[in-house]
């Protein structure tokens, strides 16, 4: 198993960008959310996001908090358990992490989420708390969110992977848009970037990029099939499903810069 971080104290390659953290704090009414959803993926051109924006109008409308940068901080065991499986592309894999809204403090709102997907559905535990709060669970020094069965899926799962500390930190610029009266939401993620060094949330939103220059993440997240004028909408502007995690995608990049190190520069197919 390829060391997941370079190891190296230099600056950030010149692919690397910075976002304009949003200063909103997203609040949720409740501190535990269960989620069951199907969620599907798109890579689309800066094109055919400007198509997309225009088609939607009037079907789907932006959430109050407008454009934010969202950085989500993986957890996993020293031997990258979690994301190895992960890519493998098993019917059924789960992930662990914490998600800020914005640069976190300590005082200010992030989110502990277990996300499981089994046989194309996604299920998601997802609990408020701050950034000392999720430190004491880690640590084993304390619950999450005061007991209850969620906190006891949490609780298992960390103890089920034993050792599990942070590893890879994923950022990107997001607008989300829900649908008046129905249960469709939509996200774009533009600039999808991430970074294995200076894991901490309170640092900064930069990050290398994850896809070529303007290109974005489309996810379409349903409860149960997409309408049909969604559908003719993707198809009239040639946006096909595709498969493709962030995290998963930033393994593979660090796994490819760990080679070309190792081999001093050199990497071989």
């Amino acid at each position: 198993m390829a060391n997941l971080s370079s190891g190296s104290g230099s600056d950030m390659p010149a692919a690397a960008v910075a976002a304009v953290p949003s200063t909103k704090v997203q609040v949720v009414d409740d501190p535990v959310v269960v989620m069951k959803r199907y969620e599907l993926k798109y890579i689309i051109t800066a094109e055919q996001e400007a198509y997309f924006r225009r088609a939607i109008e009037g079907r789907m409308q932006p959430d109050r908090f407008g454009l934010t940068s969202i950085g989500s901080l993986y957890y996993d065991t020293p031997e990258y358990r979690l994301i190895t499986r992960s890519i493998e592309k098993p019917e059924f894999k789960e992930k662990m992490r914490v998600r800020s809204y914005g640069l976190a403090t300590d005082t200010t709102p992030v989110f502990l989420e277990l996300k499981r997907k089994a046989y194309g559905i996604v299920y998601k535990r997802r609990v408020q708390s701050t950034l000392p709060q999720v430190k004491k669970f880690f640590d084993k020094a304390g619950d999450i969110c005061g007991g209850g069965q969620i906190n006891d899926e949490l609780t298992y799962f960390r103890d089920l992977y034993g050792e599990l500390a942070p590893a890879c930190l994923v950022i990107y610029d997001r607008t989300a848009f829900f649908e008046p009266g129905g249960d469709l939401r939509l996200t774009i993620d533009n600039a999808p970037r991430y970074r294995v060094e200076d894991l901490d949330l309170t640092v900064s939103m930069e990050g290398e990029l994850l896809l070529p220059e303007g290109n974005s993440v489309l996810e379409i997240k349903v409860q149960e099939a997409m309408p049909l004028w969604l559908t003719a909408i993707l198809d009239k502007g040639k946006i096909y499903k595709g498969s493709f995690s962030k995290v998963g995608e930033a393994y593979k990049k660090q796994a490819i810069e760990n080679i070309r190190s190792a081999a001093g520069g050199l990497y071989y197919v």
